[in-house]
């Protein structure tokens, strides 16, 4: 919920007089005039929270915010980048063409395209990532009953410790270490079916399919979205000639009365009789468009006379609006600056919060540092290595071995020492596991319970330590990266209030409802 108390130190009543009565200033954001209509554009398109519609007054915190971002981003020069420059463009182009474009016809057309989108089994996408051993099909079955057992283990150990990194667990354990966005019919049923079925964020239990053994987890999902937000997408992808000639045609109707659209018979007849004519062939709001111009036009548009002088008059009618959307309608206006000011919002809030949090290696561990106690675990968990090995004899090596080397060193250690010769004799699992979460560990560490020794691994042991919570930012770094993220954010919100100045004209602001 929007807090209620003004933007401490940097928001004050102003009561100057408003001059200009018609759209009188409504709020003023480090010197920047902002009018009452377009704080009302914004107010109108954002100002549904989560406890419903926002009152103009809760919102003009939230917008004196934003508009203090805008300004940061613009004293750093992100308005002026080619990044900025082409985005701009590219959504001038489209509002533009939104107006250019008769919207029922267009809309009756992107709708079938919406339609036939829900007949798809699976609709959407999803990016997925996954632990997976690969099984060929020569495999025995004291081999295949092996690693379901392992990746059950995994998969226990993902259940009891929500805050554990799972890509961690891809690159230690899985035979495909990439994330990527799958649609309906690129993978195997039995893959497909368990991809759509998950939520974001929600990993799945062991599966098999034809290639091996699968723990899948959807980081990201695309569903067939509402039709309002696909639509645009929709009507690119559909701009072929046939539909645009459908869509503008009566958009050009109506423009040749709002622009006083007036053809010179004369001048069209010599045209058609003999295929060019000095003659003014028609004008636009008193403006002349003679024979010479569409001369031009016509050498890149090779068809027949009559269509090109179609062509050219609807091309010339559509041209002039384009040249005049902006004082003709406002509301392009509004949303070319919308469009414009989130970029730079979304831009600068990346650079000052997103990417220090996800990199900022000696951030995110100072910050652990001094809240290492918000990480603790409710109860001990042991951090070490669990492994199977062949014989009593290598298990007594390799623990041996562990004691003079640092953890990060073990697993590459013990498998240069162990398995490199093409005969695997350590299975080896690392990791932080709870009470509960392996049956080895919970006997030979947590005293509980009990196991039964795998057949080709019977000598397990353990090395490692007990402990109350994790030694290192990088053990629970999608909370830490979530928490500095949200610190950050602060942090730079109250630089901004310090150093900027916000004044809002309460007097107007109280007349936005009644406009």
């Amino acid at each position: 919920m929007v807090k209620r108390s003004l933007l401490s130190g940097c928001v004050c009543l102003f009561g100057i007089l408003v001059f200009a009565q018609e759209d009188p200033v409504l709020m003023r954001v480090n010197g920047r005039d902002i009018s009452r209509s377009e704080f009302e554009y914004s107010y109108r398109h954002n100002a549904v929270g989560e406890g419903g519609n926002l009152s103009p007054k809760e919102y003009a915190v939230l917008f004196a915010r934003s508009m203090q971002k805008v300004e940061a981003a613009k004293a750093a020069g992100l308005d002026t980048t080619s990044a900025f420059r082409k985005q701009q463009e590219a959504v001038r182009a489209r509002l533009i063409n939104s107006y250019l474009i008769d919207k029922p016809t267009m809309d009756s057309c992107v709708r079938v395209q919406y339609q036939n989108m829900g007949l798809e089994a699976h609709p959407g996408q999803v990016q997925v990532m996954q632990i997976f051993k690969y099984l060929p099909q020569t495999i025995t079955s004291r081999h295949l009953e092996e690693q379901k057992i392992r990746m059950d283990s995994i998969y226990r150990t993902i259940q009891n410790q929500p805050g554990l990194d799972f890509s961690r667990l891809v690159e230690r354990y899985s035979d495909d270490k990439q994330s990527r966005w799958i649609e309906s019919l690129q993978t195997t049923t039995e893959f497909e079916n368990v991809a759509f079925a998950l939520s974001k964020g929600e990993i799945s239990q062991p599966f098999f399919t034809p290639e091996g053994i699968h723990i899948l987890k959807v980081i990201d999902r695309k569903d067939m979205p509402a039709y309002e937000e696909v639509s645009n997408k929709l009507t690119e992808r559909m701009r072929n000639r046939e539909i645009l000639d459908k869509a503008t045609e009566k958009v050009v109707e109506r423009l040749k009365k709002d622009w006083q659209y007036t053809p010179n018979l004369a001048g069209m007849e010599e045209l058609l009789a003999k295929g060019e004519t000095g003659q003014t062939l028609f004008t636009i709001d008193g403006q002349n468009y003679t024979g010479n111009l569409f001369k031009r036009f016509a050498a890149s548009h090779p068809q027949a006379v009559k269509r090109q002088l179609d062509a050219f008059i609807a091309k010339s009618l559509l041209d002039y609006e384009s040249k005049n959307m902006d004082k003709r309608h406002p509301e392009i206006r509004y949303a070319l600056q919308k469009s414009n000011e989130e970029y730079l919002v979304k831009e600068v809030t990346r650079q000052k919060v997103d990417l220090p949090a996800m990199n900022d290696r000696a951030g995110l561990a100072t910050y652990f540092k001094f809240h290492s106690s918000d990480y603790r675990w409710d109860s001990p968990r042991y951090k070490g290595v669990l492994l199977h090995c062949t014989d009593k004899k290598t298990a007594k090596q390799a623990k041996k071995m562990l004691k003079k080397l640092p953890e990060n060193e073990w697993v590459d250690k013990l498998r240069q020492t162990f398995n490199a010769s093409g005969t695997e004799k350590i299975q080896i699992e690392q990791g932080i596991f709870a009470d509960g979460d392996n049956k080895y560990i919970d006997k030979l560490v947590f005293k509980k319970g009990g196991y039964e020794p795998l057949l080709s691994y019977p000598f397990t042991i353990v090395c490692g330590k007990k402990q109350k919570g994790p030694d290192d930012y990088r053990e629970v770094i999608d909370r830490v990266r979530k928490d500095y993220r949200t610190y950050l954010d602060a942090y730079w919100t109250r630089e901004l209030n310090e150093s900027g100045k916000v004044e809002i004209n309460q007097e107007v602001l109280k007349t936005v409802n009644n406009n």
